[in-house]
């Protein structure tokens, strides 16, 4: 399983806290998404670690409506990249243009220059393309012509893809898979939710206008980079670290992975459990922080065997029996 769940309520909170003013985003992306909580955790996991995030789904269960509802509660700067066969690195990340009688150059910036980038079914197209991204997911700049140039802070990436199944799909190379801090899934919704989406549409909601949906901004960057500070904060006990190190050893002498957990996985996982906490009221890590985050967290990290897909053997099963071979500490 890939999905995230809502942490707990925390302890009651002034509502100039970032940590509550936070939680509130939840409320206002879920006046226009219905049933995807475990989506929205996960961004803001993301948002508090300064990582990405990778959403999977078939089409129409509202993954890009969920970034932009998210971008209007947190009244940052978003784009939009919907990415097809002939997009070109350049057309991300900016180039250099000429302009005036005098010829000079300059550069023009793309849409990567942004707080929220949704890069919308990235995996249709080529890796080239998609690995034009790797420099600004590592490390929040672009170099263009030789000069590096930073990108604004906050920022993050939530990148949407259809299942590789589906035609016209490329697999995302391992190396920028590794520099999505989660994936999650967005299910299709059950049948309470979806007579819910209908009952909204029926009564003329417009996936198109957010605000007009009353969606209000209720946080900001300032209480994004006020949590990110906090989550910094948050202890992690030696025991937990070296469940987490253990965790990450057991995928890679499983017998069903070619390619296990590496250290900036295991690293990754730390990072979110700690963002976890920090959401659910606690400043120190517990195991099961961890093991809520693990399958988000490390499952899209891991290579199958040829011989276990061909047994239908699926990551999620492979990292469920690695985390229950690895002792909890208590």
């Amino acid at each position: 399983m890939s999905e995230t769940p809502t942490p707990p309520t925390p302890p009651e909170q002034g509502a100039d806290d970032p940590r509550a003013r936070l939680a509130a985003v939840r409320t206002e992306v879920a006046k226009v998404v219905v049933g995807q909580d475990a989506a929205v955790s996960g961004l803001l996991v993301a948002l508090l670690c300064g990582g990405h995030v990778l959403m999977e789904g078939v089409p129409g269960v509202a993954k890009t409506l969920l970034v932009r509802a998210l971008a209007g509660a947190l009244a940052v700067d978003t784009k939009r990249v919907q990415f097809t066969p002939d997009l070109m690195p350049g057309d991300i990340t900016g180039s250099m243009v000429i302009e005036g009688q005098a010829g000079q150059l300059r550069f023009r910036e793309g849409p990567l220059f942004t707080n929220l980038l949704l890069a919308d079914e990235i995996n249709r197209t080529p890796p080239k393309t998609q690995s034009a991204l790797l420099e600004a997911m590592a490390e929040g700049q672009v170099s263009v012509d030789g000069v590096s140039r930073p990108l604004p802070r906050p920022f993050l990436v939530a990148a949407t893809q259809n299942p590789v199944e589906y035609e016209g799909t490329y697999p995302l190379p391992e190396a920028q898979l590794d520099r999505f801090l989660l994936k999650v899934v967005l299910p299709i919704p059950d049948r309470d939710a979806e007579l819910e989406i209908l009952r909204r549409h029926a009564a003329g909601f417009d996936p198109n206008d957010v605000a007009g949906a009353g969606v209000r901004a209720v946080a900001g960057p300032a209480d994004i980079v006020a949590g990110q500070a906090a989550v910094g904060a948050v202890q992690v006990a030696p025991e937990v670290a070296g469940y987490i190190v253990d965790i990450a050893r057991a995928t890679r002498v499983s017998p069903s992975l070619s390619l296990g957990v590496s250290p900036r996985g295991a690293t990754a996982l730390l990072h979110s459990a700690r963002a976890w906490a920090w959401l659910s009221g606690r400043d120190f890590v517990t195991p099961d922080d961890v093991k809520v985050l693990a399958h988000a967290t490390l499952a899209h990290r891991l290579g199958l065997r040829p011989e276990a897909e061909l047994d239908g053997t699926d990551v999620n099963q492979v990292l469920a029996s690695a985390l229950g071979s690895v002792a909890v500490p208590r």
